[in-house]
């Protein structure tokens, strides 16, 4: 018997959690989205009445269906704001030490029987979940960036995650309409077990002077049929997110192979980290 979620906290109000919150609003669930202060919280709401306008104008969602949603989502910069709950997924920044202060917060804060999910992509749910008194109440829920439009989540169990939490987790995917992949906690997970390498060794191809950017992006797209090139890809995700996946990757598997690129290094060190900085593989300063 899986309970019933109908109200959902989110710990971030940045580009996943706003996205969750979103997501959660529309699929008609109560959403309680908390950050640290009232200006990330109006950046966040700024943001989902901006993709639910975008939504409406297409004519994907009704005007009224955009109010309702927004009318579901209520803010607090308070931990205790979360407590009426069933379901609290984090979707903070990707630093381990933020993530147990978090989940440490969250076990005092949150109703005796709330499941708790992190959102990291590379993060240990085993070690999140040490940090409470309710590790069989812990799972790992990987949104794909960006959440409204990304049709995966990846869930992960952790090593005490209860076959309980984990169906009550696929329930609540289903029913913000995404579909689920099931995946053990090791470094990366799926996705990102699979795709950092394969961008990592994108720029090995690049530093070594195999192929120049447009050509690797080229060679990738017409040779493979993926959407988007490997360069393209990491300009778009963020080099400093490759790299730090990267570094989580080797550290957690000790292994060679997983060794960053040292070129991917040096773009990350200069501050050329994609498009949100305007300069990574690609120049977006024009």
């Amino acid at each position: 018997m899986s309970m019933e979620i109908t109200t959902l906290g989110v710990v971030g109000a940045g580009q996943m959690g706003n996205g969750i919150a979103q997501v959660a609003a529309t699929s008609g669930l109560s959403v309680v989205m908390v950050d640290l202060s009232e200006a990330a919280l109006e950046r966040g709401l700024g943001t989902i009445t901006k993709s639910l306008g975008r939504l409406e104008s297409k004519g994907k969602i009704s005007a009224e269906a955009k109010a309702a949603a927004l009318d579901r989502i209520q803010t607090s910069t308070s931990m205790e704001a979360l407590a009426s709950c069933e379901f609290i997924v984090e979707a903070a920044t990707e630093d381990l030490e933020i993530k147990k202060r978090i989940f440490a917060q969250l076990d005092a804060a949150a109703a005796p029987g709330a499941i708790l999910a992190t959102n990291t992509s590379s993060i240990s749910i085993t070690t999140i979940a040490a940090q409470t008194k309710r590790p069989d109440k812990v799972v790992g829920m990987h949104f794909m960036n960006p959440v409204p439009l990304m049709q995966l989540v990846e869930l992960i169990r952790g090593l005490a995650t209860s076959e309980e939490t984990f169906a009550a987790t696929e329930a609540l995917a289903a029913k913000l309409g995404k579909t689920t992949v099931a995946a053990t906690d090791y470094p990366g997970f799926i996705v990102n077990r699979v795709l950092m390498p394969y961008i990592n060794e994108a720029v090995y191809v690049l530093m070594e002077g195999i192929g120049s950017v447009e050509d690797i992006d080229a060679a990738m797209k017409l040779g493979t049929n993926v959407p988007m090139g490997p360069l393209t890809l990491a300009d778009f995700i963020g080099l400093d997110t490759c790299l730090a996946i990267m570094e989580v990757l080797y550290e957690g598997f000790g292994d060679s192979k997983y060794r960053p690129c040292p070129l991917l290094r040096k773009y990350v060190t200069a501050g050329w980290l994609g498009r949100k900085s305007g300069r990574g593989f690609y120049n977006y300063a024009s």
